[in-house]
């Protein structure tokens, strides 16, 4: 069983949902954190809890969309933290819309933020002799959510990816562990949206997932499915194994549940927000 305590630990997306659990999680277990995040302010306030609790902490901000800075911020955090034993690879985003509808840069900061930082945070760090990388992906990397399908592809890749390396790394000191989370109830990405959770998909909390991330690292487990508790995960995994023989009585699954309709929803309630923010500018 790995030991967490006097381990430092790279969390990105660091400053709110499920970033500040893992950084509560881990000061409880005694690790040095080194949060990373956009929000200088977020991360700050994440420190004050870290520090209540006895933990070490260390925030640094940065955008991780810009993936050609990640090398500085290697260079950063080694100056102010020494070598990193544990990588979170947690930051990630979500734009609700038809995909025609996506731009450009849109689909490039989802991609970069959510995939391409993590496999390039994890290259550097590799280099370095990290001993355990956590991926933190998403159920909807196993089947894809209509209305999201730039996340879904980001968190397929990173399953696949984490897949593979796990496969490649074999036989050497460094682990791979996967968590695949469903929908999250309270804070977080989900109820940023606004629109309730179809009730059948079932749901999970921060402090779970926080919880189940540290046991896949104390554990060094593979991948971890985290639902609303543990009949919901195994029927989890059945609907998505028969998916894989029958992929439209997937999708019929999906409607039946809601997910079509709810993206549907946090489409307009973007749109909404949008007009409102519009109207505020032009008013003030």
């Amino acid at each position: 069983m790995t030991t967490i305590a006097g381990k430092t630990v790279l969390v990105t997306g660091a400053s709110r949902g499920l970033g500040a659990f893992l950084a509560l999680a881990l000061a409880r277990k005694r690790a040095t954190i080194v949060g990373v995040s956009r929000s200088q302010d977020s991360l700050e306030q994440v420190a004050d809890a870290v520090q209540a609790l006895g933990g070490k902490w260390i925030g640094i901000p940065c955008d991780m969309s810009r993936v050609e800075e990640l090398p500085a911020l290697i260079l950063q955090i080694e100056q102010r933290a020494g070598s990193i034993d544990i990588l979170i690879n947690n930051a990630g985003i979500e734009i609700y819309k038809s995909f025609q509808n996506y731009s450009t840069s849109e689909i490039q900061s989802v991609l970069n933020t959510n995939l391409l930082a993590a496999m390039e945070l994890t290259r550097l760090l590799l280099l370095r002799r990290c001993g355990h990388i956590v991926n933190i992906a998403s159920l909807a990397g196993k089947k894809g959510a209509p209305y999201n399908s730039i996340y879904s592809a980001s968190k397929a890749g990173l399953i696949m990816w984490s897949d593979a390396l796990r496969q490649e790394l074999a036989g050497t000191s460094v682990k791979i562990s996967l968590v695949c989370p469903g929908y999250i109830s309270g804070q977080g990405m989900t109820a940023d949206t606004g629109v309730p959770i179809p009730k059948l998909s079932g749901t999970s909390t921060l402090e779970k997932t926080a919880k189940a991330t540290i046991a896949a690292i104390e554990k060094n487990q593979a991948e971890v499915i985290v639902n609303q508790d543990p009949a919901t995960e195994v029927l989890t995994k059945l609907l998505f194994a028969i998916e894989q023989i029958f992929p439209r009585f997937g999708d019929t699954v999906y409607r039946w549940m809601g997910i079509t309709n709810l993206n549907q929803m946090r489409i307009e309630n973007q749109m909404e927000a949008k007009a409102k923010v519009t109207i505020y500018r032009k008013t003030n």
